[in-house]
């Protein structure tokens, strides 16, 4: 993957931090998948939004991932992970693809065990960037 593709997508990811409602973090999740890896990248997305929920304080098994495929607000490679109770946020995450491969930008709040959540999430097999404002 060449530098120029990182720093872009580090730059992008970390102006999305600036400051709104609540103060976040990301990870840039890089992988090899493909346009045609459909399955093992839903499932990437769900793993590494199941880390960020225990890093985040919370049980995965009281949050679910809602798909922007049917909301015009969302684009299609657009996801959140939500709290069962009350639509909470936890994370929010933008499937990119490129040069032929996808990386995935997370995004949750500071409050989160950020250097754990990177650690996890390398331990599962990615290479990832965190970005902190």
């Amino acid at each position: 993957m060449s530098e120029t593709i990182d720093d872009d997508l580090y730059r992008r990811t970390k102006r999305l931090l600036e400051p709104g409602e609540i103060e976040l973090v990301g990870a840039i999740v890089h992988t090899d998948l493909g346009s045609q890896d459909d399955i093992e990248m839903h499932q990437a997305t769900v793993d590494i939004g199941e880390t960020i929920a225990e890093g985040a304080g919370f049980d995965p098994t009281d949050t679910y991932v809602y798909s922007g495929s049917n909301d015009t607000n969302f684009a299609s490679n657009q996801h959140q992970g939500l709290t069962l109770e009350e639509d909470g946020f936890v994370w929010e995450c933008q499937q990119l693809l490129r040069e032929g491969s996808f990386h995935i930008v997370f995004y949750y709040e500071a409050t989160a065990d950020h250097e754990t959540i990177l650690e996890e999430i390398r331990a599962q097999g990615f290479s990832v960037t965190g970005v902190e404002e």
